[in-house]
């Protein structure tokens, strides 16, 4: 029996820069702010982390920090996917090496590989680590999505735990939960999609809001936990707006622009992310004070 890495709300936590490196000084302070806030667990050089744009030693030392400082309060999460079987498993096990809890290894980007091989990817990649390991199926990003049917193929594998579901498709979800065992555990890779994919069983979500409101999703989590699902989804709708702004332009330029105006020293986006529209700006500003949350 698959126990879940994690129940709640994980956070895709961002990756502060300065004078060309990763800041830790400010990793630290947000990390401290996530636990401080009751988040449940820390995904670090995910999308939301610009792992893209990062070297494999900044990711192996962001990784290896984020284990240090969090000290076994909450399961640390590394991103090590790639769109190379073979970088993939270098990857994941440095991430292993360096005291990861888990992995979230995304479908195989711009190759567009057919289901057998995701299946022959993830296998390999599974075999190559002893750590569980999160799927991570975003098709709007890699051009590929991970069928219900080679779910259930590789949810035969005893290290791979589960799958962060970003697709939107609510029908291939409920069909993925017919078809897999009750221990291959979901988790929503879209804020706004929390609540109803928690009603078809999921366990959580890997959130991108709760670099803003951690508290927030935690809370919205617990509430599906416990079968609330009228105040979770009154919450949910609360929270609308903020998850969209923070998607009004492609991830992670939203939220790493709010934390900035919230005061955080998150530093530049690394090319060829940049600052957003003058127009979605003012957007991320409005609905930030719409929620109560100071702009400096």
């Amino acid at each position: 029996m698959k126990h879940p890495i994690f129940t709640g709300s994980a956070v895709a936590i961002i990756t502060p820069f300065k004078d060309g490196g990763v800041d830790f000084d400010t990793l630290r302070d947000l990390l401290d702010f996530q636990l401080e806030n009751r988040t449940d667990a820390v995904v670090v050089c995910g999308t939301t982390g610009e792992a893209s744009t990062m070297t494999y030693q900044e990711r192996a030392d962001t990784i290896a920090f984020c284990v240090r400082h969090v000290g076994g309060r909450v399961p640390v999460i590394a991103g090590s996917g790639s769109n190379s079987t073979e970088n993939a498993v270098t990857l994941s096990r440095e991430a292993e090496r360096q005291g990861a809890d888990a992995l979230l290894v995304v479908t195989p980007y711009y190759n567009k590989a057919t289901q057998a091989g995701l299946l022959r990817h993830y296998r390999t990649i599974a075999g190559a680590v002893s750590l569980p390991i999160i799927l991570y199926n975003v098709p709007s990003r890699t051009g590929v999505s991970i069928a219900p049917e080679t779910y259930a193929a590789l949810a035969e594998t005893s290290n791979i735990a589960g799958v962060k579901e970003a697709s939107g498709n609510l029908g291939n979800i409920q069909r993925t939960r017919v078809l897999c065992p009750e221990d291959f555990s979901i988790w929503s890779g879209n804020d706004d999609e929390t609540v109803p994919i928690c009603a078809l069983g999921g366990k959580g979500v890997i959130s991108v809001a709760a670099n803003i409101l951690p508290a927030e999703m935690h809370r919205l989590t617990q509430l599906c936990l416990k079968n609330d699902f009228a105040a979770a989804g009154k919450l949910q709708v609360h929270l609308k707006e903020l998850c969209d702004a923070m998607f009004c332009e492609v991830n992670p330029i939203p939220v790493k622009t709010a934390l900035g105006l919230l005061g955080w020293r998150v530093g530049e986006l690394r090319s060829p992310m940049c600052p957003p529209s003058p127009e979605n700006l003012e957007r991320i500003k409005a609905v930030l004070a719409k929620y109560g949350l100071p702009v400096s």
